[in-house]
C-alpha cells in the first residue's frame, strides 16, 4: 500500500456531528447521533480504519451521546471539536412509510480554527469533507482551506450530500461544490443532489461530466436503483442489493464509508503524510485508467453496496462493523 505496510492511512472527516431526531410516520420520535461526516467517520472507524473527526460538538447530553458513541467505535475527535457551552446542532428527520427521510436542520457550523489545523490534528493520508460542512458559513471557508492546504500530500473526497433547507440558491452553491469537486480525487453524490444542483438535467450527464474535472472516480448513487461509478473511460453498475428496509437514515454515509474503505484498503487513497511518501492520487488514477475497472475497484465499489444496505436494516445511522460484513 502506498501507505507503507508499517501504519495504516490515517483520514482526516471534517464536517458536521449533530443529532438526527426522527419522527416516524405514527408520530413517535427518538433521538440518534448522526450528521453525514460524523456517520463517514464513524463507518471507516467500524471497518478497522484509523479516522480523526473535526466537528462541532456542543456540552449537551445531546453531545456526550455523540462523543460516548464516536468514541466507543475508535473515532478520535481534534482540539476543540468540543464547546462545553453550546449546544449540539440537530437534524429532525421525519420518515415516511417506505423508510425515505426529510430534515428539518438547527446547525452551528462555525469553527474556531484549531479544530482543522492540519498541523496539529496528526498523520493526516487521506482528508474527506461534504455535506453542511463544506457549504454552510462560516466555517465552510475553513474547511475549502483545509482541503486546499492538504491536497499536496493527502488524497481528499468529497460527499456534497446537499441540504437545501440550509442553503441559498442552486445557482449560488454550485460553484462551491464544483471546485470541491474539481480538487478532489474521490466524489459521492446521490440523483437527489445533481438534480437539486442542475435542474433539468440528467444526472447521470452530469457525473460524468464531473469525472472530466478532476476526480479519478465519481459515484452516483440511485438508492433502490444501485448506483453507478464514472471515470474518463466508462462506467460501470453497482447493483442494489434487496433488503428489508427499517429506515435509509445514513445509508448514503454507509456507502461512502464502505467504498472509501475498500480503496484504503487497496492502496488506492491515501498515503504521503510521512516523508517521502506521496498520495495515492497517481495509483487511484492508474487503476481508472482503461475502459474496465479493476477487481480492486469493483471490490470496493461492493463492499460501498453491502454496508449501505446493512444500514438500511436499522433504524437511524447504524452503519455495520467490520464482523457485521463478514457474517
Amino acid at each position: 500500500m502506498t501507505g507503507g505496510a508499517d501504519r495504516a492511512p490515517s483520514t482526516l472527516v471534517i464536517g458536521e456531528a449533530l443529532t438526527d431526531i426522527l419522527t416516524g410516520p405514527d408520530g413517535r420520535r427518538c433521538a440518534v447521533p448522526g450528521g453525514s461526516p460524523a456517520n463517514v467517520a464513524l463507518g471507516l472507524a467500524r471497518l478497522g480504519h484509523p479516522v480523526r473527526l473535526a466537528t462541532r460538538i456542543g456540552g449537551d447530553g445531546h453531545g456526550r451521546e455523540l462523543r460516548r458513541r464516536l468514541g466507543g467505535s475508535g473515532v478520535l475527535l481534534t482540539d476543540g471539536s468540543v464547546v462545553a457551552d453550546a449546544a449540539t446542532s440537530t437534524a429532525t428527520a421525519v420518515l415516511g412509510a417506505d423508510g425515505a427521510a426529510s430534515y428539518r436542520f438547527d446547525v452551528d457550523w462555525s469553527l474556531p480554527p484549531l479544530v482543522i489545523d492540519l498541523a496539529a490534528t496528526g498523520p493526516v493520508d487521506h482528508l474527506h469533507t461534504g455535506s453542511v460542512a463544506a457549504l454552510l458559513a462560516p466555517g465552510a471557508a475553513r474547511v475549502l482551506a483545509a482541503v486546499r492546504a492538504a491536497r499536496p500530500r493527502a488524497t481528499v473526497s468529497y460527499d456534497p450530500n446537499l441540504r437545501p433547507a440550509l442553503l441559498g440558491t442552486a445557482a449560488r452553491e454550485r460553484p462551491r461544490v464544483e471546485e470541491l469537486v474539481a480538487l478532489s480525487d474521490l466524489v459521492k453524490a446521490s440523483d437527489e443532489d445533481l438534480g437539486w444542483l442542475y435542474p433539468g438535467q440528467d444526472s447521470a450527464t452530469a457525473a460524468a461530466r464531473w469525472v472530466r474535472t478532476g476526480p479519478a472516480l465519481v459515484v452516483l448513487t440511485r438508492g433502490a436503483g444501485g448506483a453507478l461509478a464514472f471515470w474518463r473511460h466508462g462506467s460501470h453498475r453497482v447493483a442494489p442489493i434487496p433488503v428489508e428496509v427499517v429506515d435509509t437514515v445514513g445509508a448514503g454515509d454507509a456507502f461512502m464509508a464502505g467504498l472509501l474503505g475498500g480503496l484504503l484498503r487497496a492502496g488506492l487513497l491515501g498515503g504521503g503524510s510521512a516523508p517521502g511518501r506521496v498520495p495515492a492520487r497517481d495509483e487511484l488514477r492508474a487503476a481508472t485508467g482503461a475502459d474496465r475497472l479493476p477487481a480492486s475497484v469493483v471490490g470496493s465499489l461492493a463492499l460501498a453496496a453491502r454496508t449501505a444496505a446493512l444500514t438500511c436494516t436499522r433504524p437511524g445511522a447504524d452503519p455495520p462493523h467490520r464482523a457485521d460484513l463478514a457474517r
